[in-house]
C-alpha cells in the first residue's frame, strides 16, 4: 500500500500559504506498521499540492507517550471490537520508567514494553509509525518533537490543549518540511472505522457500537470539535452506512492538519463516497476548503456545516470552548463561511438541526445513483467485563500478579525460554544449557556454556576452612535442616568471600573501556580507597599460583574468539605484583574478567545488555550456584558423620580488655 501524506498548512504570516518555501528531494525509508520487511519511500510534496491517502489501517500501530491506562485499554478494546490480529499499541514511552504494563487484549493479558525514552522505543519497535501523545502542555511540543524526528514516526496526535502557540508553529513547520502528519493540538485524536483508533476518540464501547465504527463505511468525517465529533459519528450512523475516518483536527488556533487536508485526502480514498465537514466561527481555515472546491480539487460531495452563528446575537465580541473560536472579523463569521462554502459547491443546511436530513438526503443520491454499494453488517464480538463488574463464567477477567519471559510449564511439557524439556533432552544440553536459556533467554554455543560448567565445578567447594563451608558446618552440627544449613554459609558471601566477581567484572571493564593503563587503573583505586576486586589472595601468590585461574586461562585462550579483558587483568597482574608477592590474579577476577569476554566475544549481546548482566548480579549467580553444591556437601557430611554441636574452644579465642 503507498501512503501518501498530507502537507500542513499554517495561518500564521511568517509561514504563510504564499510564503512557505518548497521542498524537494525525498525523504527518508520509513518503516511501515504491517510491512515489516518492506521499505516504503514517501516523496516529499511541495506545499502546495494536496496529497492524498489514508492514514491508518488494520495494521497499523503506535507509541503511546505518558501512559494512561484507560484510554490505552479502551484502544486495546476498539481493536479486539474490530478484530484486528495484533494490538495496535506496540509501546509506552513514560520517561524514567521501563519494563512492562498488563493491559487486556480481548480476553488475554498482554504486556506492553514500556521505555524511557522516545528513541529507544522507536528503535524497538520500527513498525509503530504513529506516536500518540498525552503529555501536558508544558512538555507536549518537546516530546511531539522528538517523536517527528524519529524516521520511523509519520503521524503524531498531540491530545493537550494550550500548547504555546509559537512551539505549535515549529511543529507544524517541521512536519510539513518532512512529509508528516501533526493531529492537534487540542484534540481527541481520529479513528478509522474497523481498523485503529486514537486514544478517547469516539468515546465509549457502547457508542462505538452505536456509531458502526467496529466496520468502515462510506463517509469521510472531519472537524474541529472532538465532542461534537462524537455527535456526528452517531448521526452519520443513523443516516447513512457509517463513518470511514474521522478526523478531529482540535480547536486550537493553529491546527497541525487543517479542514481541507483530510477533506482533499478523503477525495482521493477510494472507500470514500462523500465527505462531512464541520467546522467553527474563528479563523479561516474553512477559506482552505472553499479554494479547494472552487479549482475543482474536491469531486465527490462535501456535506458541511460552520457551528457559531449564534454569535451574533452578542453585542461584543465571543470567546467560545476552543482557543480558535473567536471571531475576528465578519470573514471569521460562521454565517460568513457557511455561505463561502455554499457558493463553492458544498451542501451546507439553513441549520445545524437540518444537517442530518441534508447528510441523509446526500447519501441516498449516491445510493440511487449505484456510487454506495451496499455494506455487510457483521455482529461485533463481546468485550469480556472486567472482574470488578461480572462474576458470571467467561465474563471475567483478572490481572495477573507475575511477569515471566523464561519458562513457561503451560502446555504438554515446560519449556525453558521456549525451549521444550525434550528439546533439551534430545539435544544432549547440559548444565550450561540449561543456564543460558533460563539466565540469558537464548542458547549461546557450546564453548560459552561449557565455560560456565567449568566455573561450576572449578568454584564448587574450596574446603571447610572458608567462612560458607564454616558456617554451613556449625550450622548442621545444631541439628538444622539441609536449606538451614546451606543458606548460613550463602549468606556469607559478599565483597570479602566469593562476592567479588560482579565487582572484578564492572572494575576491569570500566578501566579497559576508558583506556586506562594498568598502573593508572591501580593508583586510581588507591587514591579512592577500594581494594582493586579480583586481585589478591591469603594463600596463593606469585610462586604458589591458583590452579584455577591456570585451567581458565588456558581455557579461554583456546576456545575464546577474544580475551582482550582478561588480558587486562593479567597486565594489572604484573602491576600489583610489583608491590606484594600475593596481589596474584584471583579466581573471581579471572571468572569477571573471562565473562566479559564471553559476553563480548559470542557477538550475542548488546553493549546494553552486557552492563545489564554485570549490574544485576549474574556473574556472583555463577558462584552461589557453584558454591551451594559444595555446602550441601558439607552438610550432608556432618550429618553423614553423626557431628555433634560445635563450640568454639576458648583456646582459640583472645580475651581483651
Amino acid at each position: 500500500m503507498v501512503v501518501h501524506l498530507p502537507p500542513h498548512h499554517l495561518k500564521s504570516a511568517e509561514l504563510s500559504h504564499r510564503n512557505a518555501p518548497h521542498h524537494t528531494g525525498r525523504s527518508p525509508p520509513l518503516l511501515i506498521a504491517g510491512l515489516p520487511s518492506r521499505l516504503i519511500e514517501f516523496p516529499v510534496l511541495h506545499f502546495h499540492d494536496m496529497a492524498t491517502g489514508q492514514l491508518f489501517s488494520q495494521k497499523t500501530q503506535a507509541l503511546f507517550y505518558n501512559y494512561k491506562q484507560l484510554p490505552i485499554q479502551r484502544m486495546l478494546d476498539f481493536d479486539f471490537l474490530c478484530g484486528r490480529e495484533t494490538p495496535s499499541v506496540a509501546g509506552i514511552v513514560n520517561p524514567g520508567s521501563e519494563g512492562f504494563q498488563k493491559l487486556f487484549f480481548g480476553q488475554e493479558e498482554i504486556a506492553i514494553p514500556v521505555h524511557s525514552s522516545i528513541e529507544t522505543a522507536c528503535t524497538t519497535h520500527p513498525t509503530a509509525d504513529v506516536f500518540i501523545n498525552f503529555a501536558s502542555f508544558r512538555s507536549a511540543a518537546a516530546s511531539s518533537m522528538a517523536a517527528l524526528n524519529q524516521p520511523t514516526i509519520r503521524v503524531v496526535a498531540i491530545i493537550a490543549e494550550g500548547v504555546p502557540e509559537s512551539d505549535t508553529k515549529e511543529l507544524i513547520a517541521y512536519a510539513r518540511a518532512n512529509n508528516k502528519v501533526v493531529i492537534g493540538p487540542a484534540t481527541v485524536g481520529g479513528i478509522q472505522a474497523g481498523a485503529f483508533r486514537i486514544g478517547d476518540t469516539a468515546g465509549t464501547l457502547d457508542n462505538i457500537i452505536k456509531c458502526k465504527l467496529y466496520r468502515p463505511g462510506s463517509v469521510g468525517f472531519v472537524s474541529k470539535s472532538g465532542g461534537m465529533s462524537n455527535e456526528l459519528y452517531n448521526t452519520i450512523a443513523r443516516v447513512t452506512d457509517g463513518i470511514y475516518e474521522g478526523i478531529a483536527i482540535g480547536g486550537d488556533v493553529f491546527p497541525g492538519s487543517t479542514l481541507s487536508d483530510h477533506v482533499l485526502r478523503f477525495n482521493n480514498i477510494p472507500q470514500v463516497k462523500m465527505m462531512v465537514v464541520l467546522g467553527e466561527l474563528g479563523g479561516r481555515d474553512e477559506y482552505s476548503l472553499v479554494d479547494a472546491l472552487k479549482e475543482g480539487k474536491v469531486q465527490k460531495p462535501v456535506i458541511a456545516w460552520v457551528s457559531g452563528t449564534c454569535a451574533r446575537l452578542f453585542k461584543s465580541e465571543v470567546q467560545f470552548g476552543h482557543a480558535g473560536a473567536k471571531s475576528g472579523g465578519e470573514l471569521e463569521s460562521a454565517q460568513a463561511k457557511n455561505q463561502a462554502l455554499r457558493e463553492a459547491g458544498a451542501v451546507v443546511p439553513s441549520s445545524y438541526e437540518a444537517f442530518e436530513n441534508a447528510i441523509k438526503e446526500t447519501f441516498e443520491k449516491l445510493v440511487e445513483g449505484g456510487k454506495i454499494p451496499p455494506v455487510s453488517e457483521v455482529k461485533p464480538p463481546q468485550i469480556p467485563e472486567d472482574l470488578k463488574t461480572a462474576i458470571k463464567s467467561g465474563k471475567v477477567r483478572a490481572p495477573t500478579h507475575i511477569i515471566s519471559t523464561i519458562s513457561d510449564d503451560r502446555g504438554e511439557e515446560p519449556c525453558y525460554a521456549g525451549v521444550p524439556m525434550s528439546t533439551i533432552i534430545e539435544r544432549g544440553y547440559g548444565v550450561g544449557d540449561v543456564i543460558s536459556l533460563l539466565w540469558f533467554k537464548r542458547s549461546l554455543p557450546r564453548y560459552c556454556t561449557q565455560f560456565i560448567e567449568i566455573c561450576i565445578m572449578l568454584c564448587a567447594d574450596h574446603g571447610p576452612c572458608v567462612s560458607g563451608a564454616h558456617n554451613t558446618i556449625v550450622t548442621a552440627r545444631a541439628g538444622k535442616d539441609l536449606v538451614s544449613s546451606l543458606v548460613s554459609g550463602l549468606l556469607t558471601i559478599g565483597p570479602r568471600f566469593g562476592g567479588a566477581i560482579d565487582d572484578a567484572a564492572r572494575y576491569f571493564k570500566d578501566a579497559y573501556d576508558k583506556g586506562l593503563a594498568p598502573y593508572e587503573f591501580v593508583e586510581s583505586m588507591k587514591k579512592k580507597g577500594i581494594r582493586v576486586p579480583g586481585i589478591g589472595h591469603r594463600i596463593k601468590s606469585r610462586d604458589n599460583r591458583d590452579k584455577r585461574v591456570q585451567l581458565l586461562q588456558q581455557y579461554a585462550h583456546t576456545h575464546f574468539p577474544s580475551v582482550k579483558y582478561m588480558e587486562y587483568a593479567v597486565k594489572v597482574e604484573t602491576y600489583t605484583l610489583s608491590k606484594a608477592n600475593n596481589l596474584v590474579l584471583n579466581v573471581d577476577g579471572a571468572i569477571g574478567s573471562l565473562f566479559l569476554d564471553l559476553l563480548a566475544g559470542s557477538g550475542m549481546f548488546s553493549k546494553q545488555e552486557i552492563d545489564e548482566i554485570v549490574e544485576i548480579g549474574y556473574l556472583n549467580g555463577l558462584f552461589v550456584l557453584a558454591r551451594s553444591v559444595g555446602l550441601i556437601g558439607h552438610t550432608f557430611d556432618q550429618k553423614r558423620l553423626k557431628q555433634p554441636l560445635y563450640r568454639h574452644p576458648w583456646e582459640d579465642v583472645l580475651y581483651a580488655k
